[in-house]
């Protein structure tokens, strides 16, 4: 089973590795932009947010940003491609159980969360200077995170018939939830009404319990974040094992 799972994780590291341009690169330079244009140009403006400078409180979202991002494309395009070109046939016809490879491409996703999440990181150490709150909040979180849309990123492989429909969630879901969770600013100013709907939003729980862990402020209890993103792991693994056994959208 180890030899199993070390090979499908290798193989998909490997994967992103080899085009480092396409996969780390880019999200260093978004980095730098937003560094730029939200804390440099507007964060002067703005101020503080929460009693924390507004370049500081960005950070921690900047940076869960990049990880939801990858680890879910990393998920997505992987299982997807292993469809199209029929290569996951090969696993489903061995000896090897559904939850290795199940693991397997999760991990992948995580690794490459890992990846660029601390490349950005360091990035961003280089604008200005970092101080951790918590490396276990931090840490937790980070996991979590990657592990979640690791989860998401394999259930729309699993339903994409083509390459638009692994591009269709990210664009008109992923990336609204991503901005209206909290990543720029603090849902305390917003309206009552907008602050209820964002409770719904699970990104919100990760980003605020992210920047606890990196700056000791948030919005929400720490232990309803993480019970919360508990939750909707073993909902996401669960419904993600049921597909991947009874071949759904896999077997032909």
């Amino acid at each position: 089973m180890w030899v199993a799972y070390k090979t499908i994780v290798i193989k998909d590291v490997l994967r992103f590795a080899r085009i480092w341009v396409q996969t780390i690169f880019p999200p260093i330079i978004t980095t730098s932009l937003y560094l730029l244009i939200f804390g440099g140009l507007m964060g002067e403006r703005i101020g503080q947010m929460q009693g924390v400078d507004y370049l500081h409180y960005i950070i921690p979202g900047i940076i869960l940003m990049t990880v939801i991002t990858n680890s879910y494309s990393n998920t997505v395009m992987s299982f997807f491609l292993a469809k199209f070109n029929h290569s996951i046939e090969e696993l489903l016809v061995s000896p090897v159980p559904y939850w290795v490879i199940l693991l397997g491409y999760i991990s992948g996703g995580v690794v490459r969360g890992f990846v660029v999440g601390l490349s950005v990181f360091i990035t961003v150490s280089f604008f200005i200077e970092i101080n951790v709150d918590s490396i276990w909040i931090t840490s937790i979180t980070f996991l979590l995170t990657a592990i979640l849309f690791s989860l998401a990123g394999f259930l729309n492989a699993i339903f994409a018939k083509s390459f638009d429909d692994v591009t269709i969630v990210p664009t008109f879901i992923l990336m609204p939830m991503i901005y209206l969770g909290g990543m720029f600013y603090s849902v305390d100013i917003l309206p009552q009404f907008w602050q209820d709907v964002s409770k719904f939003n699970p990104i919100y729980y990760m980003v605020d319990s992210f920047r606890l862990g990196f700056i000791g402020v948030s919005t929400s209890d720490l232990w309803t974040s993480i019970s919360i993103l508990l939750i909707m792991i073993l909902i996401l693994t669960t419904v993600a094992f049921y597909l991947l056994k009874k071949g759904i959208n896999i077997k032909t």
